[in-house]
């Protein structure tokens, strides 16, 4: 990418760089990905005469999308061999990102996850359309439909992320209360302790993508979530260390063994309770946290 700051192509991508790597991410839920598809949008706009270009962010846009789409459809093939459960890569944002709540939700762990229940063009039309108001005349030239179809298909993915996304938005301040009160509990190891914070029908999800141990499949139920991370702890004979972070626009864990970065934790909270546990501690899926700058997303 050029260094220039007089050149009108640099500008205009930098200017909406962060805006086209949420649109990447929310499509494909790994960051690395979504740094790939800036990549190649940035070799295909540098090519582009902005004279011919009558809105540039709208074109921009376009041009993620439909590199994000390509790289989905080859995700989605990559997913259906994945060790165990696959959650979307950790990305650290921002405080401020937290404190906005519709931003916070469209980034969240348990909507990319229900987000992975649609398709390519339903996921693609969902984000332009919900978490970016983008028209649909914008939409359907990226996606490649006529805007009448695109009405269907947002119709469609909206009625369905509707009955599958949580039932409430919860502040950053609630979440944040009660991931203190998990962490208290981690350090104590308590079951007790455990079982006062999580909600009966709580849900856990871990992501070892087959290189660390986690749980294959989803462990549902408090007493069952409660012996599988007391009966973890007790097995660690390493030093454990745990400290708040912000994780895809919410509060979260960053969970060290000796010093060195085992997994994030995420959650969702209803009522005060947690409902959902997602603990991410694939290696490729961390190697960008040590380094990498908090986002802001737009």
């Amino acid at each position: 990418m050029s260094d220039h700051a007089t050149d009108p192509a640099t500008e205009t991508f930098v200017a909406h760089r962060n805006l086209l790597f949420t649109v990447a991410y929310e499509m494909l839920g790994s960051a690395a990905d979504a740094e790939d598809v800036l990549q190649e949008t940035w070799l295909r706009w540098v090519k582009v005469d902005l004279e011919e270009v009558r809105d540039q962010r709208a074109y921009l846009v376009r041009i993620t999308t439909r590199q994000a789409l390509n790289r989905l459809r080859s995700l989605t093939r990559r997913k259906e061999s994945y060790v165990g459960q696959w959650l979307p890569e950790p990305l650290l944002t921002a405080p401020d990102v937290a404190e906005d709540v519709e931003l916070a939700e469209s980034v969240s762990m348990a909507l990319m996850l229900v987000l992975e229940t649609l398709s390519p063009t339903e996921r693609a039309v969902f984000v332009l359309r919900e978490a970016f108001d983008v028209s649909y005349d914008e939409i359907a030239a990226a996606v490649d439909k006529s805007p009448a179809a695109v009405r269907q298909i947002a119709h469609r993915a909206r009625r369905h992320v509707e009955a599958r996304r949580p039932r409430e938005v919860v502040s950053a301040s609630e979440t944040r209360a009660a991931l203190e009160a998990f962490r208290r509990v981690l350090e104590t190891g308590d079951p007790q302790d455990l079982l006062d914070v999580l909600a009966p029908e709580v849900v856990l999800m871990g992501d070892g993508g087959g290189i660390k141990q986690a749980a294959l499949r989803p462990i549902t139920g408090a007493e069952k979530v409660a012996r599988f991370m007391v009966g973890g702890l007790g097995k660690n004979k390493r030093p454990v260390t745990v400290a708040p972070t912000v994780v895809n626009g919410s509060p979260a864990l960053l969970v060290r063994l000796d010093g060195e970065i085992d997994g994030v934790m995420a959650i969702q909270v209803e009522d005060a309770r947690i409902t959902g546990l997602y603990y991410v501690r694939n290696p490729e899926k961390l190697s960008r946290l040590a380094y990498e700058t908090p986002l802001t997303l737009r």
